[in-house]
C-alpha cells in the first residue's frame, strides 16, 4: 500500500510539473520554483481575433502539453485516498475449526502399572534330611499334582523300617501266644466251673448229701481257674496293645520314609533349581539359616496382579469388575477380573490392595512381567460429549465458543462430567448438535462474524488389543 501511494504521490507530482512547464510556455516566461503563475486570457480579451495567437509561442508544444496534462489529472482523480486507521474497509471474515456436540457412550477408567506375579509360588524343601539320589526336574519342567520330582537316600530310615518290621512280628507272636493261653485257660475253667455249680445245687437240694469239703473244693477251683483266664485276658489285650504299638510306629517310619519321595503339591512349572545329584539336603523343618529347597515353583496357568487403588476411586471397586490387563513387552491385552480387595485403606500410601487374576491357558505370561491395568470405574451409555480439545479451563471454571446459526462467536460456561483421555461429558451448558469451537481459540472473543469448517477430531490410540 505504501508503494502505491509513493507512486500516486509521484504521478500527481509529475503532472503538476507538467502543468507549471506549460503555463511557462504558453506565457512566454520561465518557470522558477514558487513563481506566481499567470493565466492565458481568453479570446474574448485578447480581442476575439485568432491573429493574435502567434504572438505566445510554438503552436506545436501546446498540444503534447496538454495531453500529458489530462492524462496525470485522470490518474490522480482515479487513484483512492489512503487513510491510516480510517477504519471503512470490512472486517475480514475468520474460518474456525468446529466440531458438533453428540451422545456416545463415556466411561471413567484408570490404569495402574503393576507386576505379574504366579497365583501360588513356594520353595520346596525335604522334610527328612538326605542325599539326592533322583533329581527328575530341572529349569522349565512342567509339573502336574503329585508328580514325582526327586528320590532322596536316607540309609537311616530304612534300617528303622526293618526294625519296626521285625518289633512287628515279635509283637504279632505274642499276641498269637496270648490269644492260644487265653484259650487254654478258659477250657480249664469252663468244666471247673460247671461242677462247682452241679455241687452246690445238690447242697441245696439235698443237704449233708454230699461232704462240705468237696462242695468247697469245687468253688475253690472254679474261682481259681476263673482268676486264670481274667489274667489270660489281661496279657492278651497286653500283646496286642504292643502289636498296635509296633505298627504305628512302623507306619509313622514309612510315611518319614515317604518324604524321601518329593511331590508337586499343584501343577506348575519349575523356575527355580537349587540341588543337583548326590546333594545333602537338610530338613525343611531345621533352624539352620543353611537350609536350602530343592526346587522352586510356580503356578502359572492363573496370575496376580497386585494394584493400589487411589483412595479416592476405592468407592468403584467391586467383586468381578472387569480389567484389561495390557503387558507391554508382549504388546497384547489380556482379560481379568478383581477377584478381592483388602477392604482397607493404607495410611502410608492412602491406597487399597487389590487383586486380578487372570487366566494363563496359553502360557504366554511369565513371572515379573510388567503390565498396565485398566479398571472400568463407571460407564454411561448414552452421554452428551464433547471434545476435551474443545474445553477452556480459566479459574476453575469450563467455557468453550459456540458458533450459532448466524455464525456469531458466543462463549458458554458449562458443567463437566465424566472425562477421558480425548472427550468430556457435557452436564450442563450445551445441547446435542450444537457448533463448538475446536481449533485455535487465539484472539477469538466473542461476537465476532466466523466461518465455520467442520474438522476431524484427533484421537488418542491407547494401543493394541489381544
Amino acid at each position: 500500500m505504501k508503494t502505491r501511494a509513493l507512486v500516486f504521490l509521484c504521478a500527481c507530482g509529475a503532472g503538476g510539473a507538467l502543468w507549471a512547464l506549460a503555463c511557462s510556455r504558453l506565457s512566454g516566461g520561465s518557470f522558477r520554483p514558487g513563481a506566481k503563475l499567470r493565466t492565458l486570457p481568453s479570446p474574448a480579451e485578447a480581442g476575439g481575433s485568432r491573429d493574435r495567437l502567434p504572438h505566445l509561442g510554438r503552436p506545436w508544444f501546446v498540444l503534447p502539453v496538454a495531453l500529458a496534462l489530462l492524462v496525470s489529472l485522470g490518474a490522480c482523480s482515479k487513484s483512492p485516498t489512503v487513510r491510516a486507521g480510517s477504519g471503512d474497509e470490512p472486517d475480514s471474515v475468520v474460518t474456525v475449526g468446529i466440531t458438533s456436540v453428540t451422545r456416545k457412550p463415556m466411561m471413567r477408567q484408570i490404569t495402574v502399572s503393576s507386576e505379574l506375579v504366579p497365583y501360588q509360588e513356594i520353595d520346596v524343601y525335604a522334610k527328612e534330611a538326605g542325599y539326592v539320589k533322583d533329581l527328575l526336574v530341572d529349569y522349565g519342567s512342567r509339573v502336574q499334582k503329585g508328580q514325582l520330582m526327586a528320590v532322596l537316600e536316607i540309609p537311616e530310615l530304612e534300617i528303622q523300617l526293618q526294625q519296626d518290621a521285625a518289633a512287628v512280628e515279635s509283637a504279632s507272636e505274642r499276641v498269637t501266644h496270648a490269644q492260644r493261653e487265653l484259650d487254654r485257660l478258659e477250657a480249664q475253667h469252663r468244666p471247673a466251673h460247671a461242677f462247682a455249680e452241679r455241687m452246690s445245687g445238690v447242697a441245696k437240694k439235698q443237704p449233708n448229701l454230699v461232704a462240705q469239703q468237696e462242695i468247697d473244693d469245687a468253688l475253690g477251683k472254679d474261682l481259681a481257674l476263673e482268676a486264670q483266664v481274667e489274667a489270660g485276658k489281661s496279657a492278651y489285650q497286653t500283646a496286642q496293645s504292643q502289636l498296635d504299638e509296633a505298627k504305628a510306629k512302623q507306619q509313622r517310619d514309612k510315611v518319614l520314609f515317604d518324604y524321601a519321595k518329593i511331590t508337586a503339591p499343584f501343577a506348575g512349572v519349575v523356575t527355580q533349581r537349587f540341588a543337583n545329584l548326590g546333594t545333602l539336603m537338610q530338613a525343611g523343618t531345621s533352624s539352620s539359616t543353611q537350609v536350602l529347597p530343592l526346587v522352586r515353583l510356580s503356578q502359572d496357568d492363573v496370575f496376580r496382579l497386585v494394584i493400589p487403588v487411589p483412595e479416592s476411586y476405592v468407592k468403584y471397586i467391586h467383586i468381578g469388575d472387569p480389567v484389561q490387563v495390557r503387558v507391554t513387552s508382549l504388546d497384547k491385552v489380556f482379560p481379568g477380573k478383581v477377584t478381592r480387595f483388602s477392604m482397607d485403606v493404607a495410611a502410608e500410601t492412602r491406597t487399597m490392595h487389590t487383586e486380578v487374576e487372570l487366566t494363563n491357558p496359553s502360557h504366554v505370561l511369565m513371572p515379573g512381567l510388567y503390565a498396565e491395568a485398566t479398571l472400568t470405574l463407571d460407564r454411561k451409555n448414552s452421554a452428551l460429549v464433547l471434545p476435551l480439545q474443545a474445553v477452556n479451563q480459566t479459574g476453575g471454571q469450563a467455557t468453550i465458543f459456540l458458533v450459532d446459526p448466524n455464525n456469531t462467536l458466543q462463549e458458554r460456561k458449562i458443567t463437566l462430567g465424566l472425562q477421558s483421555a480425548t472427550d468430556a461429558e457435557i452436564l450442563s451448558g450445551l445441547n446435542e448438535g450444537d457448533r463448538v469451537v475446536i481449533s485455535d481459540r487465539s484472539g477469538l472473543k466473542a461476537g465476532l462474524h466466523v466461518k465455520p469448517q467442520e474438522i476431524d477430531v484427533l484421537q488418542y490410540q491407547s494401543g493394541n488389543s489381544q
